[in-house]
């Protein structure tokens, strides 16, 4: 049953409210912006919303950029009905499409990439800054389940933040803005029926071969159990302020005890072992990315023997990891004594960015994929 007319007000002038301070609590607001719309309720709920704030705040209007991932029948009638409802709202919108064969295995990482792909060469191309997307509370609390079934450490379990990197490199001034993790999908559904806005159910919401539709199924039981998602919210948001200290912990330690060099960097080796072994993993991680290049941190069964032979003395002539040499520092060219570690960049090889399969341009259209990403 929809709401009467005189609840439609108070249910959209309460969330806008909710919404306005939650893009206040934000680190920061990067604009011009776009906004992902699957056109599933959350997604929708946030270009609704967002365009409402900008127009207050005296933005220029966000972008809407969908995707048609072609991997459901009728996905380009969707993407249409988006096009057509931001044009309702005076918004301009385009479509991304996804073509070509789909892989067999492993098509939620597949579906992901191409998405972020697609998503984040149009708004470089057009001078977007920010790419706001419809994570809700409930996305955050099964993140944080799913990453705790994989067995992450501090950094995963803290989830989702509001404002992060674009998830793929070469996006350096492209940020990935949440405003929504505070929000649960009945407030926003709920706006959507007071304002007659009709939303599109994902079939891939019900598909079990995906983790996270498993995991939804589940929720019924893990709230009976205490592990209701503002709970788990809550959790993430404790371990973030934990992230935080031991960020700080690991940058005091490379600005007294690190040196850069023509041939990559110097650290310590005494004052290395001396941290504190989570911290130590960190040092270590950003000083092979900073001389590597690369975004994303060695994985931890990689990381943790190199750790180990550093602070057993057992490094030898040296080891590699993430495309980077660590070894002893000839005596003539030691910064830190005789404690001196080198970390430099091994012979450079051919690297190709890599684009999922079937990813193409077609004038104002390109592709995605599945909600999860989009917030839907």
């Amino acid at each position: 049953m929809r709401p009467s007319k005189a609840a439609e007000l108070p249910i959209a002038a309460e969330l806008e409210q909710a919404f306005t301070r939650s893009m206040a609590q934000l680190p920061r607001r990067p604009w011009p912006a776009a906004v992902a719309v699957s056109g599933g309720a959350d997604s929708l709920a946030l270009a609704w919303l967002l365009a409402r704030w900008a127009m207050r705040a005296g933005l220029e209007a966000p972008i809407v950029l969908t995707v048609d991932h072609g991997l459901s029948p009728g996905s380009e009638n969707v993407a249409q009905q988006v096009v057509e409802l931001a044009s309702a709202w005076q918004l301009t919108a385009h479509v991304l499409s996804w073509r070509g064969v789909k892989p067999a295995t492993n098509l939620e990482a597949a579906a992901r990439a191409a998405r972020y792909h697609l998503l984040g060469t149009w708004c470089r191309r057009h001078g977007i800054a920010g790419l706001y997307v419809g994570h809700t509370l409930e996305d955050q609390a099964e993140t944080v389940l799913l990453r705790l079934g994989r067995g992450s450490g501090v950094d995963g379990l803290c989830a989702m933040a509001g404002v992060s990197a674009f998830p793929l490199p070469g996006f350096s001034g492209l940020s990935v803005v949440r405003p929504l993790l505070s929000h649960p999908r009945t407030a926003l559904r709920a706006l959507l029926g007071a304002q007659n806005i009709a939303w599109h159910e994902d079939p891939m919401n019900e598909d079990p071969r995906f983790c996270r539709v498993r995991l939804r199924k589940a929720w019924p039981a893990l709230i009976e159990a205490g592990l209701a998602p503002e709970r788990l919210a809550l959790a993430a948001h404790h371990l973030s302020r934990a992230r935080a200290a031991l960020q700080s912990a690991t940058e005091t330690f490379l600005s007294r005890h690190c040196s850069g060099c023509d041939e990559g960097l110097q650290f310590d080796r005494d004052a290395f072992v001396a941290l504190p072994q989570e911290i130590g993993l960190r040092v270590l991680s950003a000083v092979l990315m900073q001389v590597s290049g690369r975004t994303y941190r060695p994985r931890f069964r990689r990381l943790v023997p190199l750790y180990n032979s550093i602070c057993s003395g057992e490094l030898g002539a040296g080891r590699t990891l993430l495309g980077c040499r660590l070894s002893p520092v000839p005596r003539a060219r030691q910064r830190f004594g005789a404690a001196s570690l080198w970390v430099r960049g091994e012979a450079p090889r051919r690297r190709h960015e890599t684009v999922p399969a079937g990813v193409m341009e077609n004038g104002a259209s390109e592709g995605g994929s599945s909600r999860s990403d989009m917030g839907d």
